[in-house]
Formats: structure tokens, sequence, C-alpha cells
């Protein structure tokens, strides 16, 4: 009996390859001036950030190599000062934010941090396209794309590893999950506990970007913030000359959505202010997250929530992907 050649076997949901149709496109593009198209890159919209995902960060930010990330940029001429990350996009989503920053501040270096493992292949390599394609222009030069990367990371883990303190000028958290639940409150992206790294790792002046879809969680990342001593709300007349508010609104893929079912948008802006030493405050409340340890235990030993689910991701995934 002859060894038959085993039949191709397709995943349930990918059609058949087409007539004519190149193999490699089951993967997207194989030029690398060309850009990678998302659906090759779809994934659920959210993960959870309890789980032990497999991730490399550094112990300390000054261990950690950026020359992969920014290669033009390194090595650094003798005497002068390496260039460091001063935005930090935090999940990034599609890279929609970071694509529209960087003609716009051509020398400052930006990083996106995404835990989605397609979402995240999808960015770089849509980066990677867009330095291909301006290949010809100086390094510092708009649109040259060098001064912007992506990571796989989990942010409310591991952020605090890469920058030092006072590092970033700006942060963004565009469209991030709502966590409906009152027990899933407490992955949101902001809490009492995460906003005191993110001032940590903003230097005074710095200015940090919420926007949303969803009212709930417009109010509770205003009411954290507005609790929190080193950060103060910026008014209309603040932002009317900042060049990032237009970008945070309008470029995201989220955004974009959200325009396309004319849903309403939730911005709010706030300063990172130094420490008043003379300010009488009077500390956090108590944060409640709702009981069911046990569930939630057994949730985060499951591993990444594109394993498993509940009826929550589905009404998650009907609100949208965590950020552009």
């Amino acid at each position: 009996m002859t060894d038959a050649e085993p039949p191709l076997l397709l995943p349930v949901d990918s059609p058949a390859p087409q007539a004519g149709q190149d193999d490699n496109d089951e993967i997207g593009p194989t030029d690398p001036a060309k850009l990678p198209q998302k659906r090759f890159f779809r994934q659920r919209a959210h993960a959870n950030p309890f789980s032990d995902h497999q991730l490399e960060y550094p112990i300390r930010p000054e261990d950690y190599d950026w020359s992969k990330h920014y290669p033009a940029y390194f090595p650094t001429k003798p005497g002068a000062t390496p260039a460091q990350v001063e935005f930090a996009d935090i999940g990034c989503g599609y890279g929609g934010l970071l694509t529209s920053l960087s003609p716009l501040f051509p020398t400052t270096l930006m990083v996106g941090m995404e835990i989605r493992v397609k979402v995240e292949d999808y960015v770089r390599k849509r980066i990677d396209a867009l330095r291909t394609q301006h290949a010809n222009l100086p390094h510092t030069a708009p649109s040259s794309y060098q001064n912007i990367s992506v990571m796989r990371m989990n942010a409310m883990k591991f952020s605090p590893n890469f920058f030092t303190k006072g590092q970033l000028s700006k942060m963004f958290f565009l469209f991030p999950d709502p966590h409906f639940k009152k027990r899933k409150h407490k992955a949101r992206i902001v809490t009492s506990t995460l906003l005191a790294e993110y001032a940590y790792m903003l230097r005074v002046g710095g200015i940090l970007y919420t926007v949303t879809d969803v009212r709930d969680l417009h109010l509770w990342m205003v009411k954290h913030l507005d609790e929190h001593p080193l950060f103060v709300r910026m008014t209309d007349a603040e932002l009317e000359g900042d060049l990032c508010v237009p970008c945070v609104m309008g470029e995201t893929e989220e955004g974009k959505k959200v325009e396309r079912n004319k849903g309403d948008k939730f911005l709010a802006c706030y300063r990172r202010i130094d420490v008043d030493h003379n300010m009488a405050w009077p500390g956090f409340k108590p944060f409640i997250g709702g009981g069911d340890d046990e569930e939630d235990e057994a949730e985060a030993a499951g591993g990444d929530a594109e394993a498993g689910g509940d009826a929550e991701d589905g009404q998650d995934a009907a609100v949208g992907e965590q950020a552009a």
C-alpha cells in the first residue's frame, strides 16, 4: 500500500483557495512594501489582563534594547543623548493613532503596547510596510515612520519595566475595554493603583488622554482621575491647540466605527502636576472589586480570554475592539 498525499486541511472559517490565488495570501501580502490586510489578523476584541501571557520584559528600563524598535535612531552618535520613547499608546489596537501622530511629531519616539497577538503582528507589519514605502526619506522627516513601533505587552502589569520616572510626555487610553460587570471593574485600565504608576512614568506637564464611547466607563475614569492628587483635568480652551486631540477622536479604528454608527465619544484629558506637599488629601476611597474571587482565579488559570469566554465577551465584543 502506497502512502497517499494527505488532503489539504483548511480552517473551518477559511474559504477554499481560488484559481490563481497565491498560497501566501492566507497570511497576507508577501511584498514588504504592501500594507497588511486586517482580515488576516482578526482576533477577539479583548484579552484577559490577569492571565500569564508569554511576554518578554526587562527587569528594569535601563536593560531594554530599543534599537530593534527604532533602528534608524541607534546606535547613538558619540556624545549624543540616546533617544527615548516619549509617547505611549496603551492598547494601541490596529495602530491608527501611531500612524497619524508620526508625521506630526517626526522626531518623537512613540510606542504602542498591545496584548493581542494577531493585532500586534498586524501593526508591526503595517509599520514595516510604511517604512519601506518611505525608505528614501531621512529618518527624522515627516512620514518616514521610523519613530513609531509596537510591542506585545500587558501594560497593566509591566509598563514600569519599560519607562523610567518622568520619561513619558503623553499617554493614550483610547476606547479601552469597558469591563461592564462589577466584578470585572478591577480589570479596567484606569484605577487608583494604576494611576499611581502612570503618574510615575509621566513627567510634570505631561498629558494623559482618555476617550471612550461608553458613558459609564467615561464617568469611572473621570472619577478616579479627579480623585488623584497628581492629575488635573484640562479645559476645552487648553485643548484647542493640541494636535493630538483630532487624532485621538477620529483616527483610530474604534473611533471611526463609532462615527459610522453615529455614536457618542467622551473625551477627558488630564495634565500631570507636581506634588503639593501642603495639600490636604483625604486619600482614595476603598476599592471593592465585587467578590467572585474563586471565579476570577479560575478564569486567570484558564489563560487568555481568547481561549474561553462568557456572556460578557459577546457583549464586550459588540462594543468594539480595545483601541484603534
